[in-house]
């Protein structure tokens, strides 16, 4: 099937153009003439059917076609050029992958083992944008995302293939000051679990985004905790965690988000009865054809990441 593409060299003229607003100047920076650069501006106008410009007594303005049009334009040609020196300077083989990614999964899981990426595959580089909810590939220059949801949003996601790394489990976690003051005790001394019970007695840090997460996890300790829903409202894991660091309350939290704070003892587990929920993690990918291949950066990545959640599987 014959795709329907304007030149490339007709868009770079439009586009930057478009840019100056005026001829004179994209063909300066093109180092072409002005009549060169109004020729393939009219042959892409012919070529889409739409006018871009309207031609004025005193030079050229951007029709509102245009402007949309050349905001397009130029995201296409900026992620091409990209792709096209990342490509020169990787001879093919690695390269970079566009990944987003919820934010605190990024931050405290993934970044701190890019160093062990980096160290077997030194030719593959990871860029990073935040993104938590599903969209589409088509629309952006993301080669894959990861993912934070359930079965079912995964399923609804249309146009892309995922792959399961590893399931999401809370546990009440604070600091051991706050955990001694609730068992008065000496806070020099060593710390010890507490049940469900206590928990619904020390103040409790909400999440924001899952507001019945404390509900939930007492009413599977089987306990009546009149008080779960109240306490200081934050949005993410990484927000929770300095707020319980400062002992400001109990939070639920999954442990493997926290692995420095529990090594540098800035946090305990309070209780170590978990909340398994049907939410997992995922690495999100575009689907493919049946006869395509994933780019090698992307395939090894993605193998890469599998053996790492592999221990947080239990």
């Amino acid at each position: 099937m014959r795709r329907v593409l304007p030149s490339t060299q007709a868009l770079a003229c439009f586009e930057s153009a478009a840019r100056h607003v005026s001829y004179t100047k994209a063909a300066q920076e093109l180092s072409l003439t002005q009549s060169a650069v109004s020729r393939q501006i009219i042959a892409l106008e012919e070529f889409v059917g739409v006018t871009l410009f309207k031609r004025t007594r005193h030079g050229v303005l951007l029709t509102d076609a245009g402007r949309h049009y050349a905001t397009q334009v130029g995201r296409w040609l900026q992620g091409l050029e990209r792709d096209t020196l990342d490509l020169m300077s990787h001879q093919g083989e690695g390269g970079p992958i566009n990944l987003a990614a919820v934010p605190t999964f990024a931050t405290r899981w993934l970044l701190p083992r890019l160093p062990q990426l980096a160290q077997q595959h030194p030719d593959i580089t990871v860029h990073i944008d935040v993104q938590t909810r599903p969209f589409l590939f088509a629309d952006t220059v993301f080669d894959a995302a990861l993912y934070a949801g359930t079965p079912e949003q995964v399923v609804r996601w249309p146009g892309v293939q995922a792959q399961w790394l590893m399931d999401e489990e809370v546990v009440p976690v604070c600091s051991p000051q706050l955990l001694a003051t609730a068992q008065q005790r000496d806070p020099g001394r060593a710390w010890l679990p507490v049940g469900p019970e206590v928990i619904a007695r020390m103040p409790l840090l909400q999440q924001s985004t899952r507001p019945q997460g404390w509900r939930q996890w007492f009413d599977v300790m089987g306990v009546d905790a009149p008080r779960a829903l109240d306490g200081m409202r934050l949005e993410l894991f990484s927000m929770l965690a300095v707020a319980a660091s400062q002992s400001l309350g109990v939070a639920l939290i999954p442990p493997m988000l926290i692995e420095q704070e529990i090594a540098r003892g800035d946090l305990i587990v309070a209780c170590p009865q978990p909340l398994r929920g049907n939410r997992a993690y995922y690495l999100v990918t575009p689907e493919l054809a049946a006869d395509a291949v994933p780019a090698p950066a992307l395939r090894a990545f993605s193998q890469w990441l599998q053996a790492c959640a592999q221990p947080a599987r239990g």
